[in-house]
Order: C-alpha cells, then sequence, then structure tokens
C-alpha cells in the first residue's frame, strides 16, 4: 500500500505532464477493475480520459468477483459492452486492470465486432496464475478453483492473440504478479516501472494509455 501511495503523490505532481496528453476523438472506453474492486477504484483514470475527450464508463458492475460479477460466461459483461455499442453506435475501447484485463481479452474473443481494442495494464494473462501472489485470493472472491475446467478454457481464451489490436502495459516491480506473465511474445507492450497496487493512477500510465489510444 505505501508504494500505492507514493503512486497517488507522484500523480498529484505530474499535472502538469499529463497536459500533454495527446486529445481523444470521443470513442467509447470502458474501464474495467481488479480483482474485488469496484469503478471508483478506476476514478482517476476515467476523469483523465474523459477531459481528453472520451467517453468513458466504467463496466457498472460492483466488485469484480469474477463470474460472480460477470455470468459464468462473461455474458453479464457482454450485455454491458454491447449496450455500449448500441448506444455509440462505434466499437468499444476496454481498458482492464489486473483481473479485468484477463476479462476484457476473453470479451474480445468472443465479440470482436464490438471491441475496437483492448489494453491491459497489469494483467497476468501470459502464463500460469499460480505465478501470481494472489491466487488464492482469486479462489476465495470468486469460488473458483484454477484447475476448475470452465476456469482452465478461460485462461486459454485470454492468452489466445486477439482478433483487435492489443496493447499490455506491465512492470517487472510489480510485486503482486510476475511481469513476464503480463505480456505476450509478438504482441505490443510498454514496460513501465509501479507496484500492482495503484499502477492506473501512475502518470506514466495514464500516458501510455493517452499514447495508445491516440495511435502513438
Amino acid at each position: 500500500m505505501p508504494r500505492g501511495l507514493f503512486g497517488l503523490a507522484e500523480l498529484l505532481a505530474a499535472r502538469t505532464r499529463l497536459k500533454t496528453a495527446p486529445r481523444g476523438d470521443g470513442r467509447p472506453v470502458m474501464i474495467l477493475p481488479g480483482l474485488v474492486n469496484t469503478d471508483r477504484s478506476n476514478a482517476l483514470l476515467q476523469r483523465f480520459l474523459r477531459t481528453l475527450g472520451y467517453r468513458v464508463d466504467g463496466w457498472g458492475l460492483g466488485r469484480n468477483l469474477g463470474t460472480k460479477a460477470i455470468g459464468r460466461e462473461g455474458e453479464v459483461l457482454m450485455e454491458r459492452i454491447a449496450a455500449l455499442h448500441t448506444e455509440t453506435g462505434a466499437p468499444v475501447t476496454l481498458i482492464g486492470v489486473s483481473l479485468g484485463g484477463i476479462m476484457a481479452r476473453i470479451a474480445a474473443h468472443r465479440a470482436p465486432d464490438l471491441v475496437r481494442e483492448v489494453v491491459t495494464i497489469s494483467s497476468p494473462y501470459a502464463g500460469s496464475a499460480r505465478a501470481t501472489n494472489v491466487w488464492r485470493q482469486f479462489e476465495f472472491f470468486t469460488g473458483d478453483r484454477l484447475d476448475d475446467e470452465h476456469v482452465v478454457a478461460q485462461a486459454a481464451l485470454a492468452a489466445t492473440p486477439l482478433p483487435v489490436p492489443e496493447t499490455a502495459i506491465w512492470s517487472r516491480s510489480d510485486g503482486l504478479v510476475a511481469g513476464e506473465i503480463c505480456h505476450a511474445p509478438g504482441s505490443r507492450s510498454i514496460e513501465v516501472r509501479s507496484s500492482h497496487i495503484g499502477v492506473q493512477w501512475r502518470a506514466e500510465v495514464m500516458l501510455a494509455v493517452a499514447g495508445i489510444l491516440a495511435g502513438k
């Protein structure tokens, strides 16, 4: 937690630098939270992207408790993405933090016509979930076991290259998940220096996201 608070202090000190971020084009963006977090955990990133001109929504599904929140096959999340697509008339850019990024990748596989691109932030999709320090918490809060057939299938799907543009933001100094499994060879990735907690508050991360959405 102290490293996360440091990231918040660093963000406040970087306000001038954040103003240099490229402007957005109004496209719809949905940000998915990490394990046990809600949309409030992404409030700063949401506000930043809105100031750039994007149409930004949270996922609106409360705490991220895995299948308890999105449905066993992700059907509840898919309904939210489809609704935003219908409302705006445009494919949705999905940004997912940690577990939210894994869910975003699965959603893009299931409905690539609804998704413009996927950005993952510290999401351990490219390797064994046991290469994290939170897999027991995942099982406790979601009620799913890593060796459950449907969990294994979802993990395999998340690790498969996407049918839409994908970018992974990751850190070697994450502390909770192995940075090496937060990006895949051959896919675009951006390395940052950050702890896992509060990674989405880091100015470096916010600027990276703005650059990705602007096509830089």
